[in-house]
């Protein structure tokens, strides 16, 4: 049999609502962001950084165009013979079978393929999130402690703490108790959702959750607290660096914004740490005599004729002369025409915005989604 120390498991299967139409064809760990990249792509890239050679990637709600995006995981050095990434999905077995109903149940839907590589440990990730970390730091904490359970934690505002399930723990970090979205929390210690586990540990306490017709089949709601009155050792990793849930429209345009920011702490120029993801076939980007840009990411494939500010364009944006775009993020192949106007939005793929449009207040983020096409002289705000 074959012996792992480590395995990752990525629960990319949410549906997002809160994304509103970008995830109404798309699941969540799929939308792009940053110029060229997908939400999972930060996730799949900390996995190959930290040398974790062993992947299942849990979808379920709208999978196909993640399931092309990851294909065999050559882009992260995952087109393995032993290990590389599998994708998982909600199938049929001799028992019936059934939509994962939580975390934890999709992990206990999956422990055949876990079983497979026998790990001493296992790595349970969302593809949901935004930030760079380094899991084999993690690991090495969760052994020198002898940890049961390691639960990566980072430090939020006390006003934000409700929003997280929260940690106090004692001066070691060994946590004493866990509040999922307390009113009052004691701490200021967030969850990530990012957990090692001792596997055998583990899958004793999914075979007995399954049982459990009263259970949420979660591990913030469920597995942690069951594991954590029975006495077992559970420690509180901190984070130090950024870390983002772009589950919302507002999140997902701050953190696209927060890449202009030549002292974010994301850096996704660092050569050290690199996010890797599958480029498109793009000719090298144009910019015209007429254009202006600013602070901007503008990646390859796009035309710019026009002014371009503190804003991210990706593969194939057309931007027309006379057009003004300021703090906003336009995805894969729309076309702006001549004196249009976009002020804080999020433009999703291949809409078209034809001349002296108006797009967006200033204020709040004005949202268009795909394949939607804006006839000239239109105001959206």
């Amino acid at each position: 049999m074959l012996k792992k120390e480590i395995l990752a498991m990525i629960l990319a299967g949410g549906q997002g609502t809160r994304l509103k139409v970008l995830t109404k064809k798309n699941a969540k760990p799929a939308v792009p962001f940053g110029g060229k990249y997908r939400i999972i792509d930060f996730t799949l890239s900390n996995c190959s950084n930290s040398g974790i050679d062993t992947i299942g990637v849990l979808t379920q709600y709208q999978p196909h165009r993640l399931n092309a995006h990851i294909g065999i995981g050559s882009p992260w050095d995952l087109d393995r013979n032993n290990g590389g990434v599998t994708i998982l999905q909600p199938h049929m077995k001799n028992d019936g079978g059934n939509w994962y109903m939580g975390t934890a149940d999709a992990i206990y839907q999956n422990m055949s393929f876990i079983d497979r590589y026998n790990p001493e440990n296992i790595l349970v990730l969302s593809g949901d999130h935004i930030y760079k970390m380094d899991y084999s730091k993690m690991l090495k904490f969760h052994k020198e402690k002898a940890a049961d359970v390691t639960i990566a934690v980072i430090d939020v505002p006390i006003e934000e703490a409700s929003r997280f399930g929260i940690m106090n723990t004692e001066p070691d970090n060994k946590v004493y108790e866990f509040e999922e979205k307390p009113e009052k929390p004691k701490s200021t210690k967030a969850s990530m959702g990012v957990y090692i586990f001792n596997w055998k540990i583990l899958r004793k306490y999914l075979v007995e959750d399954s049982k459990d017709k009263e259970s949420s089949h979660d591990f913030g709601k469920n597995i942690i607290p069951k594991m954590l009155n029975s006495e077992f050792s559970l420690y509180a990793y901190p984070f130090e660096g950024y870390w983002k849930d772009v589950g919302t429209i507002q999140s997902l345009w701050e953190a696209n914004m927060d890449l202009l920011n030549p002292e974010n702490q994301l850096n996704i120029h660092d050569e050290s740490w690199k996010i890797y993801t599958a480029n498109p076939t793009k000719p090298p980007q144009y910019i015209g005599n007429t254009a202006k840009i600013n602070n901007s990411l503008v990646v390859e494939g796009c035309s710019v004729f026009g002014t371009v500010n503190n804003s991210v364009l990706f593969p194939g944006v057309y931007v027309g002369k006379n057009t003004i775009i300021e703090d906003s993020v336009i995805m894969c192949n729309t076309k702006i025409g001549d004196n249009v106007i976009i002020r804080k939005s999020v433009v999703a793929k291949r809409v078209t915005i034809r001349r002296n449009s108006v797009i967006g207040n200033s204020e709040e983020i004005t949202l268009i989604g795909d394949d939607e096409e804006i006839k000239s002289n239109s105001i959206i705000k």
